[in-house]
């Protein structure tokens, strides 16, 4: 393959995952909770859903886009 094929599949793949995960569905299995966008607003939300959960196993993971 040449240097232009590669760079030009790899670009669609960009893209491709680009528009998936903005225009790509945001199901969750039944039972669970809707995904929820993290927002100031929210965190006392979060800190109160996260307190009131003192009995079951909880993770909170935060990942940085850098």
């Amino acid at each position: 393959m040449t240097r232009k094929t590669i760079l030009g599949l790899s670009g669609a793949l960009l893209l491709g995952a680009v528009l998936f995960f903005y225009y790509g569905g945001r199901k969750v299995p039944p039972g669970q909770p809707a995904l929820a966008d993290i927002t100031p607003e929210k965190f006392s939300t979060i800190g109160t859903a996260f307190d009131e959960a003192k009995g079951d196993v909880r993770l909170l993971v935060l990942l940085s886009p850098t």
